[in-house]
């Protein structure tokens, strides 16, 4: 039976904890640890190290882009912070920077992995990796709104005293401010959600806003992106053909093209195996090709 490899490329709180819920869920045989911060990697991989007595076996280490020969997934964290007074198109500038030096780094020794994106603003991070990398659409894949999708659940859940896991509901767009909810296919069980239209703005705007709310209480969010991400690598190894909301490449999707957007996908060991065609209303279309208006905005201040 072939082994299997995950490489994280940053070991930052997201990267960390994405490497470290891998590991608890026994997803790979091995697993490598890439940063700048080559001490910060190889701390990480120590610490990890030292619970495999309860665990179960995986090889994890820190390295260099090298080992990223023979990974089935690469995940790609790695990301420039906001400085006070610095603009977004200039962060965005400096990330787009970075990811160039990453992809530039990794493709010598692999061009056969799925790319799989998480650093913000992951829909433009996750298109810059594709226009860079020039691998096949379905093998670089951004982490979307797969997160606003499970805070929209579990919202949805809590109102309804229902298990999130039985609460049929999208968020698509963004993975940002303009992204919007589905309301329109939202279910349980087939049936409508009993929610008044006050309750459905405090829902959604509970699931837009969270990242702030977490932000502020704590600094940072990478739990639930860690799970998400899990979620996305399983779908992958174990070839599921599941359902996902990730952000991919759209072709004349309810009207949009050439730009990355968390939709449902089709997830299995080939990437995107296809975007599920679903049928949205005439508002939720509108909010949908204004949130692809706002990336493509601000793609185009890159000027590539």
């Amino acid at each position: 039976m072939k082994k299997s490899k995950i490489v994280v490329i940053g070991t930052g709180a997201v990267g960390s904890t994405t490497a470290y819920t891998l590991l608890l869920r026994n997803r790979m045989d091995e697993l490598v640890l890439i940063d700048a911060n080559h001490n910060k990697a190889a701390g990480d991989a120590l610490d990890m190290n030292h619970g495999m007595a309860f665990l179960g076996q995986a090889d994890v280490w820190a390295g260099s882009y090298a080992d990223c020969a023979g990974a089935d997934i690469i995940i790609i964290t790695a990301g420039a912070a906001q400085k006070p007074g610095e603009s977004r198109t200039d962060l965005l500038k400096r990330n787009v920077a970075i990811f160039d030096s990453i992809i530039e780094q990794v493709l010598p020794y692999n061009k056969d992995a799925i790319l799989l994106i998480a650093s913000n603003p992951v829909d433009i991070m996750s298109y810059m990796a594709y226009r860079k990398a020039g691998l096949p659409v379905e093998r670089v894949i951004g982490s979307g709104t797969l997160l606003d999708s499970g805070r929209f659940r579990y919202l949805i859940g809590q109102k309804l005293n229902i298990d999130p896991r039985s609460v049929h509901a999208h968020i698509v767009g963004e993975h940002g401010d303009s992204e919007l909810p589905l309301w329109s296919l939202a279910n349980v069980a087939g049936s409508e959600l009993q929610l008044t239209d006050a309750e459905r703005e405090e829902v959604f705007s509970n699931t837009r806003d969270a990242a702030y709310q977490i932000i502020e209480a704590k600094g940072a969010t990478y739990y639930a992106i860690a799970l998400a991400l899990d979620r996305i690598c399983t779908a992958i190894l174990s070839d599921e053909g599941a359902v996902l909301n990730v952000s991919t490449l759209l072709n004349d999707y309810h009207g949009v093209s050439d730009v990355y957007l968390g939709v449902p996908c089709v997830i299995d060991r080939s990437g995107v195996r296809k975007i599920m065609d679903i049928t949205i209303s005439e508002e939720e279309k509108v909010l949908f090709h204004k949130s692809a208006d706002k990336i493509k905005g601000l793609i185009a201040t890159l000027q590539l």
